[in-house]
């Protein structure tokens, strides 16, 4: 699988990232299937959550063989710095490690949540000093909203941003532009997430798609545009969506990737004005991403 270096670092991630979620609520058996058959894929780039359920738990046995090959990143959404050493070192037991590649300040949404993390006695100042005690190599954050991750972006030199980039939020909704400009601007590395979101749920039958809180492409030709235009974005990464199909679909379309092209993006233009998009729900606190 393609790799591409991250931001002003010369860590270099597969192209697909490994979401957490895919292994929430499975056995320990299927969890360990899952990761070894994505390292055999070429992935190298896992990504959780304390909030993604169990996935943790799920995920630290079955990584720990791999643990040394892959980029490891972890989240919290605790804004003082006493609640994100708290759940940084209960993430690191659950994870079976002893420092992640990559710590983020998870799902920042609002210019009030951007003061409290970066203020004083904020979650910013727990990371700073985890930082230089080898507890994480790279700080990030992921954000729901442009105005945090611009503001975030303004304050300090991430290494990276997780970001819904999303055909049909970007041609409908403008949401992405501003921040993917200014993230290039800064040299800050550029993660997509949503990447395969068609939009909100018309349905309460959500079937096998069940841990996806917005409905997922899961067509190849549908898959493959909304994919291929974010991967076509100066992004280092897409993280794949909460299922172990969703993830074999992501990578089925990575292994012959090639950047969208003009008429493609002319249909997914069209396309996008009647999709009931996620732009909404996403600034909406405490959604799994």
């Amino acid at each position: 699988m393609e790799k591409r270096i991250l931001g002003k670092t010369a860590e270099k991630l597969s192209i697909i990232g490994f979401g957490g979620l895919v292994v929430k609520n499975e056995t320990a058996g299927d969890a360990s299937r899952y990761v070894s058959t994505a390292i055999d894929r070429g992935i190298n780039y896992f990504d959780v959550a304390p909030e993604y359920g169990n996935s943790q738990e799920m995920l630290g046995p079955a990584l720990k063989p791999y643990r040394e090959k892959v980029f490891l990143a972890c989240k919290t959404h605790e804004m003082t710095a006493e609640g994100a050493e708290r759940e940084l070192r209960d993430s690191l037991k659950k994870l079976k490690t002893d420092y992640f590649d990559l710590y983020q300040m998870h799902q920042v949404t609002t210019l009030d949540e951007v003061d409290k993390i970066m203020g004083p006695g904020g979650a910013f100042e727990f990371f700073t000093g985890a930082k230089e005690k080898g507890l994480v190599k790279y700080l990030g954050f992921t954000a729901h909203s442009e105005e945090a991750a611009l503001a975030m972006m303004d304050i300090y030199d991430f290494t990276s941003i997780l970001f819904p980039f999303n055909w049909a939020i970007w041609f409908k909704d403008n949401f992405g532009p501003a921040v993917l400009k200014a993230a290039g601007e800064n040299g800050i590395g550029i993660i997509a997430m949503k990447s395969m979101a068609k939009g909100i749920w018309q349905t309460d039958n959500r079937g096998k798609w069940n841990k996806c809180w917005y409905e997922p492409h899961d067509n190849l030709e549908e898959a493959s545009l909304a994919l291929r235009f974010a991967l076509s974005l100066p992004v280092t990464s897409a993280v794949s969506p909460s299922n172990a199909g969703l993830l074999w679909l992501a990578c089925d379309i990575a292994d012959s990737f090639k950047a969208i092209t003009p008429g493609e993006e002319e249909l997914l233009k069209k396309r996008a004005q009647s999709i009931d998009t996620l732009t909404k729900e996403l600034l909406i606190p405490y959604v799994e991403e």
